[in-house]
């Protein structure tokens, strides 16, 4: 297997692929037609060198991802929203232009998204460990039950929202986009039937990054001892972009590697991923198709990469 360096994301009825700095949607719509946009997304890290280092640019990676991510969104969600009521403009329609305000939305988005996953996974597992240090009085014993609370936090958070039919769909999309990038990165032609007997599972997955992101953070957290809960809960916050540096360069070298210990350390990140990925049916594989052939020359690039079916 060689990595095909395209990525993806499953959205609203639709998948986004992105390869380089072209992306494009694919959405079925509720007539059953495909819709297909395609665009350019300027990545962070390509336009600054330092950004683009090793250990930096994870973290500048994660938030294009999210700014693309949410933005791609609300495009898939627009095919499905009701018929809206005439309203008054906000204050933000009446003060900036439409693409500001969209800019501006998207950054709040961003800003409220990260700060809600750091106070959930990150600085409320730290407080809760706080409340303990009067019955635990090793350090490194308090880190890993910190720890262990913040992975099932994350595994429960995974859990529930699985079980919500909108986002069951949305599951099933994301299975659909890591059968399209499996069935061409393992040299079968990228049709329905190939792409239906391909893995839903890929090692450069975003829910194997989050996983790595939780187990990280209890080696790292372990040697990091505090003496009150406020700085307990600071160093953890002040940490996310060393963990998630760390995380992105192990997710890198998994989604290039076939190497034993490489693969063994994705087995949990693979596991977990049952849980985000659901096996689609044809129509979403279809969609999921269009989306790769928008932006990838598949065909080139495996006679290119002399990649032959495995």
């Amino acid at each position: 297997m060689k990595s095909s360096g395209i990525g993806g994301q499953a959205v609203i009825e639709g998948i986004m692929m992105k390869n380089g700095d072209d992306y494009a949607v694919a959405v079925r719509k509720e007539d059953h037609s495909i819709e297909v946009l395609k665009d350019e997304y300027k990545l962070m890290t390509g336009e600054n060198r330092f950004l683009a280092l090793p250990f930096v640019r994870g973290v500048f990676n994660f938030i294009d991802s999210m700014v693309l991510g949410i933005k791609t969104l609300t495009w898939s969600a627009s095919f499905f929203d009701e018929e809206e009521e005439e309203a008054k403009p906000g204050f933000v329609e009446r003060h900036f232009s439409r693409e500001t305000a969209e800019k501006l939305l998207m950054g709040f988005t961003v800003v409220l998204s990260i700060c809600l996953a750091v106070g959930i996974f990150m600085a409320l597992p730290a407080f809760l460990a706080g409340l303990l240090g009067k019955v635990v009085h090793s350090q490194f014993l308090l880190s890993a039950l910190e720890g262990v609370v913040r992975l099932l936090l994350f595994i429960l958070y995974v859990a529930l929202i699985s079980r919500m039919e909108d986002i069951r769909r949305v599951f099933m999309y994301h299975g659909a986009e890591h059968k399209c990038i499996n069935c061409i990165e393992h040299g079968l032609e990228l049709n329905v039937e190939n792409v239906r007997s391909s893995s839903k599972q890929h090692k450069r997955c975003g829910t194997s990054f989050m996983l790595f992101v939780m187990l990280i953070s209890i080696i790292l957290f372990m040697f990091i001892h505090t003496e009150t809960m406020w700085m307990r809960v600071l160093s953890r916050v002040l940490l996310i972009p060393v963990v998630a540096g760390i995380s992105y360069e192990i997710l890198r070298l998994a989604g290039n590697s076939d190497n034993f210990l490489i693969n063994l350390i994705s087995k949990p990140g693979l596991a977990l991923q049952n849980m985000t990925t659901k096996e689609p049916d044809d129509e979403m594989i279809e969609v999921a198709i269009q989306a790769v052939e928008a932006v990838f020359d598949w065909d080139k690039w495996q006679k290119e990469n002399q990649v032959k079916p495995s």
